[in-house]
């Protein structure tokens, strides 16, 4: 077996009561793709900063391999005093790395390097972050959370992006399909410790019911065992007073053992407070249209919406997912075409943006908007307490700062406010995010069994394929079509991905950003444009000299006769050779021409 590229031995880490991490050990060797499960809390995230360097445990050791190179990319990236994203991905590269590499990867990830990192959105830092890391091309690679943010186009060509490199993963992520694709084997923290096993994520939850399975029916055998012990005690001491006093110490150990055991923690019991039936219909579009300036993003859209069902909208950050849900509900108006809302419509909304709540208000204001102990549910009220321990929030946790709270206690939280309210047409945004995979599953069975509609917008693949009934795509040039069946369906039936639109997206945001039409018209060289230029003449020089290499065999007048292979291999040789020189050289002409055409514009 290949040694170790980075060891965890025995790490321990407290945070005031409950120990975090008890004796956590992971090993991760020359390219293995590891994901790292866990609930939200647990710990993931601490692990892999202590991984990095970043965080010291209170005990443990950690080892990383001579001359090996980890980088790692955290949930919320640090761009410092950078200007620019670029030269926040450049700052990642070491001594020898080649800045290529990092314009290459910013261009890859639809940004053009020039974004001012003080005003970049929640996909942009994500993906800046992203090129930062995969730029150096390290031996390690310590992910957290990658997906999120991103939109389905990026994510499926950042699977293709780590599927082709060699090192070594160790990945934190909620997104099953993206561990599915990845990962070989699964590092489960629980409780503080680490159980794994040597196959991906596909095999992780059914492993996992197996293992809770039988520690339940461990823990049942011990509570028997502890009845047996104390029913001797009350009516079967007799004999030798020093077998007595052993049984008596075993009985106190079982006790200890028991009152010590943490239990797993339980599932959150998400409920959705449903109103009254809405009609039939939920919604009707006809011939709808909607452009920001000379941008379509919406063409000649028509749409029914019938009472139960489960729509997703899918596509790249841009597209315009959000402004067709606004016009949809009502939110906003077409520019023309018709919306009509059915009868009896009580909605509730999801929205990705947690901005709109104060970091500084605690968890219970937030809940129940201050003033109160109780959160009204349906109408009803419910004591805060209560409902908070639904959604696995603890009841110390009520006057807590929200701006201590985790990405999943965040998730989780706006959950909970959207829910507390009588609906039935549920409009959620991202409802995923930073949620763990209990409580996305726990989602989706509430998602089953509700009653009403539901439209939402998500970039979770598996999510979609087990939640909705219908995909509404982007086509290109505002029109979108819908397709009947899940994220799956819609790819076979559509016959191709979304990555045309992706790019189209990029650019039209990029071109968006020059406010001068006769900027805006110039053209530019591109990165790959730039580095043909600077390296095609060295391609040209080396195969000059093959051309070179191989006429001083072919010089030789008695070669054929005396080596008809070694003929052959050079003639065919020389011919290739001058076949890509001829092409090198129209190419790099033809290069510099548009360079000077575009500097003398």
């Amino acid at each position: 077996m290949a040694p170790p590229l980075i060891q965890l031995k025995d790490i321990k880490l407290t945070f005031g009561g409950t120990p975090l991490l008890s004796g956590v050990e992971l090993s991760v060797s020359a390219g293995e793709r590891v994901c790292l499960i866990g609930r939200n809390g647990s710990g993931k995230s601490t692990l892999l900063k202590i991984a990095a360097g970043l965080v010291e445990p209170d005990t443990g050791s950690r080892f990383v391999q001579p001359g090996a190179t980890i980088r790692y990319l955290p949930q919320e990236p640090d761009f410092g005093e950078h200007k620019t994203t670029l030269a926040y991905v450049e700052a990642g590269l070491g001594p020898g790395d080649d800045h290529y590499q990092a314009r290459y990867l910013v261009e890859q990830l639809g940004l053009s390097g020039e974004e001012d990192p003080a005003h970049v959105s929640g996909g942009e830092a994500r993906r800046a972050a992203l090129a930062r890391v995969l730029a150096p091309s390290p031996d390690i690679l310590l992910l957290d959370e990658p997906t999120n943010h991103l939109d389905l186009t990026t994510i499926e060509w950042l699977e293709g992006e780590l599927v082709n490199r060699r090192c070594a993963l160790v990945i934190i992520s909620h997104d099953r399909r993206f561990l599915s694709n990845l990962s070989r084997s699964t590092a489960w923290l629980d409780r503080g410790q680490i159980k794994q096993i040597d196959r991906g994520f596909s095999a992780f939850e059914a492993w996992r019911d197996e293992v809770l399975a039988e520690e339940e029916r461990d823990q049942h055998k011990l509570d028997r065992k502890i009845v047996n012990e104390e029913h001797w005690l009350r009516y079967g001491v007799s004999g030798r007073r020093k077998r007595n006093v052993k049984r008596l110490g075993n009985l106190h150990a079982l006790r200890d053992q028991r009152r010590t055991y943490r239990g797993a923690t339980g599932n959150a019991n998400l409920a959705a407070a449903e109103a009254d039936k809405s009609g039939k219909l939920v919604i009707e579009a006809k011939h709808i249209n909607k452009a920001f300036d000379e941008r379509k993003i919406v063409e000649d859209f028509s749409i029914r919406v019938q009472r139960g069902d489960r729509i997703g909208i899918v596509g790249p950050n841009g597209a315009g997912k959000t402004t067709l849900i606004d016009m949809l509900t009502g939110g906003s108006p077409p520019d023309s075409g018709s919306i009509r809302l059915g009868a009896n419509i009580e909605m509730a909304t999801l929205d990705q943006h947690r901005e709109s709540l104060d970091p500084k208000s605690t968890l219970a204001d937030a809940l129940t908007g201050g003033g109160s102990d109780h959160v009204m549910i349906g109408g009803k009220p419910k004591h805060v307490v209560s409902y908070m321990k639904d959604f696995l929030f603890a009841q110390e946790q009520m006057r807590t700062p929200l701006e201590v709270l985790s990405g999943g206690e965040r998730g989780r939280l706006m959950l909970a406010r959207s829910l507390a309210k009588a609906s039935n047409l549920l409009v959620l945004d991202e409802p995923t995010n930073d949620l763990d995979l209990e409580t996305l599953d726990v989602l989706e069975e509430m998602l089953g069994d509700y009653e009403g509609t539901v439209i939402l917008i998500s970039h979770d693949r598996d999510f979609l394929d087990r939640v909705v009934t219908s995909v509404i795509a982007p086509e290109g040039d505002g029109r979108w079509i819908e397709y009947a069946g899940g994220y799956t369906d819609m790819l076979s039936q559509r016959g191709a991905d979304l990555k045309r639109e992706a790019v189209k997206v990029a650019e039209e945001k990029r071109e968006a950003k020059v406010s001068s039409p006769s900027i805006a018209a110039k053209r530019r060289l591109t990165f790959n444009e730039k580095h043909a230029l600077e390296t095609l003449p060295k391609t040209i020089a080396k195969l000059q000299a093959e051309i070179a290499k191989q006429q001083r065999f072919l010089d030789d007048p008695n070669l054929f006769q005396k080596d008809r292979k070694r003929f052959d291999q050079a003639s065919d040789a020389m011919t290739k050779a001058q076949k890509e020189l001829a092409e090198a050289e129209d190419k790099w002409l033809e290069l510099e021409v548009l360079r000077e055409e575009i500097e003398q514009a």
